[in-house]
Order: C-alpha cells, then structure tokens, then sequence
C-alpha cells in the first residue's frame, strides 16, 4: 500500500499538515505516517546547559540542579511529542483516515525523514515550522534542507487546509518539469480535477512548443487543460496566474541549481515559497 510521510511538530501548521495529508491519502488510497522529530539532546543542552558559565569551581549542587533540569526538559519534550500525535492521529481519524503509523524520533529532521524516505509517495511538512509560524517573511528553517534532500514528491502547506478543485503545473521544460509530468499523467493524485499550465516567455521561444506537447500529453490523459504562455519574469507570471486563476495547488520543481549559485543570484524556489499562499507540489 501506498504511503504518505506527515512532518508535525505542534505547531500552527501541523493540522494544516494532517488535513492535506488526509485529502491525499484519499485520493491515492494511502496510508499515512505521522512523524515528530525532537532535537539532538547536544542541541538542547547548547540552550540550556549553563555549566561553563560558573567556572571550574562550580559548586556540585549546582550542576546537579543544571542536570536534573536537562532530564525534565527531555521528559517534557517527550510528553509534548506524544500529545502532538495523538492530536493529529485523532484528526485523520476524523478526516476518514484509517490507515495511521506514528513515528517519534530525536535527530535533524532531513536526515530522519530521508531514511524513511524509501518507500514513501509523498511527503508533507508545513511552510514554516513550531519557532517560525509567525515569522511571514520566512519558510521554515528545516524546509529548505528536507526540499534539498529528498527525492519524491514534497507538498508544502500553507497554514490552513481548503479543498483542492484545480491546480496549475509552472512549466519550464527542464527534468523536474518532466518528473512533475510525468507523475500527475500515471497517477491518480490529480485526476478530475480542473488542470493548467503555464510557462513564461512567447511564441518564438524553445518553450513554446514544449508547453504545448506537454498540454497535449495531460488532454491525452484525460485531463481537461488550460495552457498559457506570458512572457515575463516565471515567478511573477506564475505568482499572478495563481492569483487571476484562483489555482488552489501549484506544481512546481524544485532547486534545480546549486546553493552557491542561489546564494549567488537567489533561489526561484525560495521565493516561491515564501510569496505563495497556496500548497506547493515540488519535485526534484
């Protein structure tokens, strides 16, 4: 059976999470897995550990007392963690989710989601996560580093969940344009649902006729397609079709470039996620 890996840390975002991961899971007739991941216990105590600041001498009650703290800080996060699942097990519950796993573990979170990674569909996490929820300037500091790292597709949520009726595909031609493709056409995720597809630039570009093949491919599949070409910036010829469209989901592909040239001339997929209000379906 299919399954669908949902990234939840208590935050605002976490329900959005759950109900896009419910909405998937019954479009796919998957199961879904809830993954809470607690900081390293290093990355904790170089928040709280205050002993190198009372010097060699300290006095030995004081330490105690310091690691004493430490274990109750561990305790509580860990009672945290489990309320944190059962509230969002009660909601795919609800949501008509039968098929639920629960997974807490302690590490960084791209690197624990991408051993679990293998045999999942999709994986969903929230735009901005627990310490950066009402940061709006900013996605969250995990996202960036899961988007990098994993190979299947990512849905990123905004923090509220609404019904997904149509959806548009950003349309560049390159291999994750292809990947994102390739994917809605074989399988079930989006079918029925009211399709587009947009791409900047004009008639006397290379895209044009590869906007068009791609269109004919989607209709050939079943798919009823709106395709547009405007020339422009793609972000913002994107950005304002959502807008004009009332495009509920966009696809788009991800970091294709390395982070010395996005840390050179900025990252597209960056601000895409940052500027854009609706869930993102990305691939790389």
């Amino acid at each position: 059976m299919k399954k669908i890996l949902a990234c939840i840390d208590g935050s605002s975002f976490s329900d959005s999470v759950c109900g896009h991961a419910a909405w998937i899971s019954s479009r796919i007739d998957a199961s879904v897995t809830l993954l809470h991941v607690l900081p390293h216990a290093m990355e904790r105590a170089a928040h709280s550990d205050l002993s190198g600041s009372i010097g060699v001498d300290a006095n030995k009650e004081l330490l105690e007392q310091l690691t004493a703290r430490d274990e109750a800080q561990g305790k509580e996060e860990q009672q945290k963690g489990r309320l944190i699942l059962q509230h969002a097990e009660a909601q795919l519950r609800e949501a008509g989710v039968t098929k639920i796993n629960s997974l807490k573990r302690r590490g960084a979170l791209e690197e624990t989601i991408c051993q679990w990674e293998g045999d999942i569909e999709i994986i969903v996490i929230g735009k901005r996560g627990e310490l950066a929820e009402f940061d709006t300037a900013h996605i969250g500091s995990n996202l960036e580093e899961v988007a990098r790292g994993v190979h299947h597709p990512l849905l990123v949520t905004p923090n509220v969940f609404r019904p997904i009726e149509r959806f548009l595909i950003a349309y560049d031609g390159g291999t994750s344009s292809l990947k994102a493709l390739k994917y809605i056409i074989a399988g079930p995720l989006l079918k029925g649902l009211e399709c587009h597809i947009a791409a900047a630039g004009d008639k006397s570009d290379k895209i044009s006729q590869s906007l068009d093949s791609a269109a004919t491919r989607l209709r050939e599949a079943g798919f009823t397609v709106h395709s547009d070409l405007t020339p422009g910036h793609a972000d913002d010829v994107i950005r304002s079709y959502t807008e004009r469209h009332s495009i509920d989901l966009l696809v788009t592909g991800a970091y294709g470039h390395s982070r010395i040239r996005n840390l050179i001339i900025g990252s597209s997929t960056t601000s895409m996620i940052m500027s854009c209000r609706i869930p993102l379906l990305l691939f790389r």
